[in-house]
């Protein structure tokens, strides 16, 4: 064991990323979710499928949290077929950090420009007040 807490990687499959899916058709979010669960992660790394994130026009979206010290992060605008290896790394360099915070120019470009809420911690450490 590495010592850090497992990260989660959580994929809307209500998405349709702005397209029309006709009935029983295949959600763009849901193929995102069903490659994703493909691949091989990272020990300690789980993916859920998740109903809806509320996000509707921003493309597909996820959310990437662990444990109570770390950020969780909501990232959208995720194309189900060419996003998938940004998605792995990205969740692998997640995982890899204590706060959930990647550093800048360690982040997939993708998730510097698409990241669309960053939440505390559950249990934050205090800023100093100067």
């Amino acid at each position: 064991m590495d010592g850090l807490a497992p990260a989660e990687l959580l994929i809307c499959v209500k998405c349709r990323r702005g397209t029309e899916v006709a009935e029983g058709g295949d959600r763009p979010g849901a193929v995102l979710f069903q490659a994703i669960a493909e691949r091989e992660l990272d020990p300690g790394i789980t993916v859920s499928a998740v109903e809806c994130l509320q996000n509707c026009s921003q493309g597909c979206s996820v959310v990437m949290r662990g444990g109570d010290a770390r950020w969780t992060y909501v990232y959208g605008n995720l194309h189900e077929a060419s996003d998938i290896d940004t998605l792995v790394d990205g969740v692998g360099l997640y995982h890899d950090t204590k706060d959930g915070v990647i550093p800048w120019r360690q982040r997939p470009d993708h998730f510097k420009r698409n990241c669309i809420a960053r939440v505390p911690p559950v249990a934050p450490a205090v800023p100093k007040l100067t």
